[in-house]
């Protein structure tokens, strides 16, 4: 038996004897597909476009305390947005999803409005300046930097969605500006406390610096050098005084010796000086009157020798023995007077210089204390000025960065950082985004074509009637003597025409009906023909 292989003649045959199985199947799904479209809810939306901008003056100049990528930010300020407290006031002030919230809890309310809200973020690649090339010192290959993002809310009411998505801008607007103002603030008030904490510390330092070195006050590592100075001139100053003390005590020693060989008493000296002075008024009286003024000088220098020979013992007595304390046992010798004074002067001088050198060794003693606690001082000393030092490093770092902070902070207020900018508002949508009305028919239309193409396949498929002479042939096993071609009658003529008719009244209404749809659903003809017009001028 030869195989049933069917050519687009047996297709055509086909097609004309199951031409209402397969019309009907797709003019009702078409027309289920028209009627779900048309009692499809409209959905509509209303975008805003949002530029982030960034901060006017030059970050060379004006360091900003907001730190952390945009991308990172809108995350931050996305879940704020979203929360329920935001979403529930934004839904009782518009009375959204009244329906809802009479059959469906808060949260879910909540969680549906979400879904409702597009966030879409707007990225560009650009080059960051600050990152440097590779090791060929090529340019640096550009990143993915977000500078804008899209805000979208769907909803059955023009007019409420429009005033929604617009509610939900300014929401991110006013949530930038209070985040990076709060942030701003929050920076420069942790680091004024910081600030004033290390400043504390400083103080408290210094303090501490002060006792210690009023408790080291002569072994502070600044008074080193004149400790070892002090030390060296003390060590100079009691040699010399030694060496003094030792040649005074040799004087000593040689004027004690000389007054041991010196009497006390001069009573021989006074009388023959006595003698002389009579010797001399005897030659002067035989020369000069008695007024003469040498003799007169010589005759009172004469009676004062008399009274002090008066009061002598005679020639040949001992002298008084020394040690007696009367005047009349005083020493009267002149030269043992002089030797006396001397040594009396050398005793003196030795007992100041003993006490100098006492000063001198208590000095010396003092320095000495002074260079051997000098490298506990010191090191203790450098302790505490290191810890200084550090601590105003740390706070003169601070105070620089509170500046910056306050600059910062006034960049923030007055809105000269980096900041959100609305650059497309909602607008009222004039279509529904959703359905897609054009793709719902279309859809409708591929459905029936492929129910008809089904429907025609199965009544084929379950057919055994034979509409050739092969195929009667085939199913009888005789061979076919003859074939009678089907005979037109003028009645069938006729019919042919009105079915004719019919279907061009059919497609007439057909594509009016189209047009109609595509003017109301998916586009006015007046856009649309201009549109045409423009491509086809192009």
């Amino acid at each position: 038996m030869e195989d049933d292989v069917k050519t687009v003649n047996d297709y055509i045959g086909i097609l004309k004897r199951r031409k209402w199985a397969f019309l009907l199947p797709v003019i009702i799904i078409f027309i289920i597909g028209f009627v779900a479209a048309l009692a499809w809810p409209r959905t509509y939306r209303s975008t805003s476009t949002i530029l982030i901008e960034e901060q006017e003056l030059p970050r060379e100049f004006v360091l900003t305390t907001v730190t952390g990528y945009a991308d990172q930010r809108l995350q931050s300020i996305n879940q704020r947005i979203m929360s329920t407290t935001r979403l529930l006031e934004i839904i009782n002030r518009f009375n959204l999803y009244a329906d809802l919230r009479k059959r469906m809890t808060t949260e879910e309310v909540v969680e549906i409005m979400r879904k409702d809200i597009a966030f879409e973020t707007i990225g560009a690649d650009v080059i960051d300046k600050n990152r440097k090339g590779g090791a060929t010192r090529s340019a640096p290959p550009p990143v993915p930097v977000t500078i804008a993002f899209t805000l979208a809310y769907d909803g059955r009411n023009p007019q409420v969605v429009q005033q929604v998505a617009n509610v939900l801008a300014s929401l991110y607007l006013e949530e930038n500006l209070e985040t990076r103002e709060r942030q701003s603030a929050g920076a420069s008030r942790f680091l004024v406390e910081e600030a004033t904490g290390v400043q504390r510390n400083l103080a408290n330092l210094d303090a501490r610096i002060a006792v210690f070195k009023a408790k080291n006050i002569n072994a502070v590592p600044e008074l080193q050098q004149v400790n070892y100075q002090g030390l060296d001139r003390a060590e100079r100053d009691l040699d010399q005084l030694k060496d003094q003390l030792r040649s005074m005590k040799e004087k000593e020693q040689y004027l004690q010796t000389q007054l041991a060989t010196i009497p006390t008493e001069s009573t021989d000296q006074d009388r023959n000086l006595l003698k002389e002075l009579k010797a001399k008024l005897v030659q002067l009286e035989s020369r000069y009157s008695d007024d003469y003024p040498d003799v007169k000088k010589t005759r009172m220098d004469i009676a004062v020798l008399e009274k002090r020979v008066a009061l002598l013992p005679p020639e040949g007595q001992a002298s008084p023995k020394k040690g007696l304390t009367s005047v009349a046992d005083q020493p009267n010798n002149p030269s043992y007077v002089a030797l006396a004074s001397q040594l009396s002067g050398v005793q003196s001088d030795i007992e100041a210089a003993k006490r100098q050198i006492a000063e001198l060794e208590k000095r010396r003693e003092d320095y000495v204390r002074r260079t051997e606690a000098a490298p506990r001082v010191e090191e203790t000393y450098k302790t505490l000025m290191a810890e200084r030092t550090n601590t105003e490093t740390k706070y003169q770092d601070l105070m620089k960065r509170v500046m910056e902070a306050k600059v910062s902070q006034g960049l923030e207020k007055e809105q000269m950082g980096e900041k959100f900018t609305l650059i497309d508002p909602a607008r009222l949508p004039e279509k529904p985004e959703k359905p897609n009305v054009p793709l719902v028919l279309l859809v409708g239309l591929f459905l029936g074509i492929g129910a008809g193409v089904g429907n025609v396949s199965l009544k084929e498929a379950g057919d055994q009637s034979a509409r050739t002479a092969g195929q009667l042939a085939g199913a009888t096993g005789y061979p076919v003597l003859a074939a009678i071609p089907r005979i037109i009658t003028q009645v069938d003529r006729r019919r042919g025409r009105v079915r004719r008719r019919r279907m061009l009244i059919a497609a007439g209404v057909a594509v009016v009906a189209l047009v109609l749809l595509f003017h109301f659903f998916v586009m006015d003809l007046d856009v649309a023909w201009a549109r045409l017009s423009r491509q086809l001028m192009l």
